[in-house]
């Protein structure tokens, strides 16, 4: 009998819930990206309407559906693919190229935001729709970028998240290895980033 009620408490709450996903990106001085990775966080999240498609006529959100889902920030039925052996998650709602648009369209913010603020965590510097960008730059001449889109609040985890990354970044520049400000292939990078994602967002 608590086997039973367990289930359906479970079944109530994956309801009631989604899970949240973080887009996060490395950006060159000159903004070229180096880095990305969508993170679905295990801790959910109260699922929410899109308010965007509320205020579209009818034939319009059934045309551009796809569309219209990414840029809500709804979730749908999540895709894998598979690619040399690993499976890669895709989707949860969020067309990538959308998210993509969203995170340079925040750069004009990011850099507003630089000029007025010395600091290295630069919190929440733009939102669109229930999107919230947040940015960390690192200090000196050559700025580099380290961007995060997600849904909910969460400054203090995210504080933590960026100065691993940062800490992270500058071990792999170290690396006699690694060309200064070329795209990021080290799955060892990757497991120590997505570890950080999974305990502070």
């Amino acid at each position: 009998m608590r086997k039973a009620d367990a289930e359906n408490k479970d079944i109530f709450l994956l309801d009631k819930t989604k899970a949240m996903s973080h887009h996060i990106f490395i950006l060159s001085p000159t903004d070229t990206p180096l880095y990305s990775l969508t993170h679905y966080s295990s801790k959910p999240v109260q699922s929410t309407g899109s308010s965007l498609s509320s205020n579209l006529p009818s034939w319009s959100t059934s045309a551009f559906a796809g569309t219209l889902t990414a840029l809500s920030g709804a979730s749908s039925a999540t895709q894998h693919h598979t690619s040399g052996g690993g499976g890669v998650r895709v989707g949860g709602g969020q067309d990538r190229h959308v998210i993509q648009m969203i995170a340079n369209a925040s750069l004009d913010a990011i850099e507003e935001v630089m000029r007025r603020d010395s600091a290295m965590y630069l919190k929440s510097v733009d939102k669109f729709n229930e999107w919230i960008v947040s940015a960390f730059v690192t200090a000196g001449n050559k700025d580099m970028k380290f961007i995060i889109l997600h849904e909910t609040k969460n400054d203090d985890g995210i504080k933590v998240f960026f100065n691993d990354l940062w800490e992270l970044y500058v071990k792999t520049a170290m690396n006699p290895f690694h060309t200064a400000h070329t795209p990021i292939r080290s799955a060892v990078f990757d497991s120590r980033v997505r570890a950080s994602a999974k305990k502070n967002l």
